[in-house]
């Protein structure tokens, strides 16, 4: 739950001192599927007494799928963003960094009220 907390808070900080969205977008993002991972791991230890620890992430949303589908829904949203957001040249949209922080936003929320 801390990390979760923590790389939501440096999304924000970073989102917060910037001159311009498009240019932080890929690093804020990057820090929202951070945040949005740990917060599903969080939740699922909460609700469940485990979290997946598979090489697939696809496993952790399967995992969190049993205990909510809107959360599931919301890391798969973020886990879609992962390569493109992290490796590939070609810079996330504005869309993109709005639709990452509303679901890293609801994953981290519903990890407090797992908690």
């Amino acid at each position: 739950m801390t990390k979760a907390v923590r790389f939501l808070a440096q999304a924000e900080v970073i989102l917060a001192v910037a001159d311009d969205d498009e240019v932080v977008a890929d690093p804020a993002i990057t820090l929202l599927i951070h945040a949005g991972i740990a917060a599903s791991d969080a939740i699922c230890c909460a609700r469940l007494g485990e979290h997946a620890r598979g090489e697939s992430h696809r496993d952790a949303v399967g995992l969190l799928r049993t205990v909510d589908k809107g959360c599931a829904d919301d890391l798969q949203v973020l886990l879609g963003m992962k390569a493109q957001a992290g490796y590939i040249a070609q810079a996330t949209s504005p869309q993109d960094l709005i639709r990452a922080s509303r679901a890293a936003r609801r994953l981290v929320e519903a990890a407090r009220r797992a908690a």
